[in-house]
């Protein structure tokens, strides 16, 4: 046999015990951890105070109903234990979401006496203190925790909240214009002004928008007329 036949040979026969070596402990330690059982995190039960109300039973007076959430089963923001309790606990409950990222607004409601979105409220962790929560405050409620949103929407598309020409060509109408050019330093006079997301939360929370919703805008709609 030639020296190049023996050398291939001693290399093969290296590879396949090195292989055999390495991949025995590797099984055994797999094997190992599937045998043990999952420890269980401990439960940490909080109870979550709801506001309920029910067009469909106008006989019955709007009232607080409480559920028993395990956090240590649950996510850490207020809307993952609405969801949990919607899910698992009460088909019924109702309320508005959608992005679950602070973005869309839609599950402004307050918690703990503060108007804010349930996306991005932690939940309370001291487990000897009930989360309260309740619709937006001062309007009229849909069902549970959901308001209406119908004097809010009129409100601010009164203003006409979109970008308006106040120059010769917007006078002559649009027709003949394809495309508008937007500086930087125009851009940059938006900002503060286009990040509100209409959750609502700010205005009602003033209680001169409680008093006087017909007649005040509110600091949501009042700040969008700013980037008009």
């Amino acid at each position: 046999m030639s020296k190049e036949m023996q050398l291939l040979k001693l290399l093969r026969g290296s590879f396949l015990q090195v292989r055999f070596i390495h991949a025995a402990p590797a099984s055994n330690a797999a094997a190992a951890a599937a045998a043990e059982p999952q420890q269980q995190k401990p439960p940490k039960i909080k109870t979550v105070s709801i506001y309920r109300w029910n067009p469909d039973k106008p006989q019955q007076k709007p009232y607080m109903q409480d559920y028993k959430v395990d956090l240590s089963q649950c996510g850490p923001m207020v809307l993952d234990a609405l969801i949990k309790i919607k899910n698992e606990m009460d088909p019924t409950l109702t309320f508005r979401r959608s992005c679950r990222e602070g973005i869309c607004g839609s599950c402004a409601m307050n918690i703990g006496g503060v108007n804010t979105l349930a996306c991005i409220s932690k939940i309370d962790t001291n487990l000897g203190k009930k989360a309260k929560i309740y619709p937006l405050p001062h309007m009229y409620v849909v069902k549970d925790l959901v308001p209406d949103m119908t004097n809010f929407y009129n409100q601010y598309k009164s203003i006409e909240p979109w970008l308006q020409r106040d120059d010769a060509v917007a006078a002559k109408g649009t027709k003949e214009v394809t495309q508008y050019l937007q500086s930087v330093d125009d851009r940059a006079k938006l900002d503060g002004l286009y990040e509100c997301i209409l959750c609502a939360c700010c205005s009602t929370s003033c209680p001169s928008y409680w008093w006087n919703g017909d007649k005040y805008l509110g600091p949501a709609v009042l700040m969008r007329i700013g980037g008009s």
